[in-house]
């Protein structure tokens, strides 16, 4: 058996290829369909700009989403099986899909093929940017020469202290897929409201709103800059990511912002700039085209 252990992770994640490349982490795409019937691979059969132009040019569209079948969970095992690696299997929020379940299965088929192959699947509790910063938490793990045994030691640890802190620009998504009622959009949107939302231990929480675009994206900043705080830690003791949908310009002039609020908090200590990635299908067809937001972890070489 070759040394450490293989990292799988279901498309929820939505890490760019050029990292998942990098780390080795094998993806297992969820599916999006605009119709109901026919459903295609998120990054494979269609892109996320393809997918975030149709919700853009066509709004009152509602895609859907699927978790990824066995099948497509036993491939990627296989491929790491072969290598003679045991597997840690990292999966959304239960509260928020049946992936888990799909990857149990898998394992369970990968047993009778491989007996001699462990497979660890785990909730990471995580859904989009905060799965991304878990999983790349993890690889920084394996990377260190831990163990599969001393890594699921500090998975809790890890996991307690992820966070998504977002916001949108058009409730009728998050309304559409029953997060809040019909009502309470339509005073949203005629008053201008955007909430502020944060997603912790699988599940969405209220963390606020503010009227107007802008106002929303300083909200954004002051739940990150509330959560440092509270956590008695820095940017530099944290991995933090910046997610975008649909608008990469609006991104990056949200990345500037945060980093000067940021410095303006806690002084020159950032040492690392902010990745900006692309928020999936998988979470984007419930938050819509205009989801902003960060996904934020403790590093696992800081956790204490």
């Amino acid at each position: 058996m070759t040394s450490g252990f293989s990292i799988v992770s279901d498309g929820s994640c939505d890490l760019p290829e050029e990292i998942v490349e990098e780390k080795d982490i094998g993806i297992v795409h969820f599916l999006v369909s605009f119709d109901g019937k026919d459903y295609q691979k998120e990054g494979l059969e269609i892109s996320l700009q393809e997918f975030y132009q149709r919700m853009t040019d066509h709004p009152g569209t509602y895609p859907m989403s699927a978790c990824p079948s066995p099948e497509d969970f036993y491939e990627q095992f296989k491929v790491r099986a072969e290598r003679g690696q045991d597997i840690l299997c990292i999966c959304i929020s239960t509260k928020l899909s049946a992936s888990v379940q799909s990857a149990e299965i898998a394992k369970q088929m990968l047993a009778e093929d491989y007996p001699d192959i462990r497979v660890e699947v785990v909730d990471s509790l995580c859904a989009t940017l905060m799965q991304s910063a878990y999983v790349l938490e993890v690889c920084r793990l394996r990377d260190a020469g831990k163990t599969l045994d001393e890594t699921l030691e500090l998975l809790e640890p890890l996991r307690k202290s992820a966070r998504i802190f977002f916001t949108v620009g058009d409730l009728d998504y998050i309304r559409h897929g029953g997060r809040i009622g019909k009502m309470t959009s339509v005073v949203g949107s005629r008053l201008n409201i955007k909430p502020l939302i944060t997603l912790q231990d699988g599940e969405i929480h209220s963390s606020g709103i503010r009227r107007g675009r802008r106002k929303s994206l300083e909200g954004i900043v002051d739940l990150l800059i509330d959560y440092l705080h509270e956590s008695h830690c820095t940017p530099d003791d944290c991995r933090i990511l910046l997610g975008y949908s649909y608008d990469r310009e609006e991104g990056e002039r949200v990345r500037e912002l945060t980093t000067t609020r940021l410095k303006e908090a806690f002084g020159s200590g950032m040492t690392e700039d902010i990745p900006l990635l692309r928020i999936g299908a998988t979470i984007g067809v419930h938050a819509g085209p205009t989801s902003i937001g960060y996904g934020v972890i403790r590093r696992s070489d800081r956790l204490g």
